[in-house]
């Protein structure tokens, strides 16, 4: 039953949630494409994983004490996090955008040298996913998230 009253626990898998769901709305706002999928996508506006972990960190910041070693481990934690879903994800995605459109250049090629469309599906390759990473407004607006949902789940 201690899992049930678990604040962090709790604010963080609520913003994920939330991170995830919101994805939709801003999506279409801005594209006027409804796309449901996206709440099961990584990246996107706002990030869910500086969502998750601005709210862990501020749940555990309330209830253990920002002066806590607790609170520091998750500060340093959700730091790298949010460096990592703006740095090196963003970047890997980015390849995988160029690595796709060297695939298909090559898969043309081959084409025309070869009959590719009598291959079997499991001969061709699948695409790498390209949306990995956030841009730093993004990861922003989900560490600012993640702080107002820990704080609501105090209030609640």
């Amino acid at each position: 039953m201690e899992l049930f009253s678990n604040t962090p626990l709790w604010a963080a898998l609520s913003a994920i949630v939330f991170a995830q769901v919101v994805k939709i709305p801003i999506q279409f706002v801005a594209t006027r494409e409804f796309k449901p999928g996206l709440a099961f996508s990584t990246g996107g506006m706002p990030s869910s994983h500086s969502a998750a972990v601005a709210a862990l960190t501020t749940s555990i910041g309330i209830s253990q004490g920002f002066g806590s070693p607790i609170f520091a481990v998750s500060c340093i934690f959700s730091i790298i996090i949010m460096f990592d879903a703006s740095g090196v994800r963003r970047h890997a995605g980015e390849q995988a955008i160029v690595l796709n459109r060297l695939v298909k250049d090559f898969q043309y090629f081959v084409e025309e040298a070869k009959v590719w469309s009598e291959k079997e599906d499991y001969e061709k390759r699948k695409e790498l996913k390209e949306l990995l990473g956030h841009q730093p407004i993004e990861v922003f607006f989900g560490g600012i998230s993640g702080i107002i949902i820990a704080y609501l789940f105090y209030q609640i």
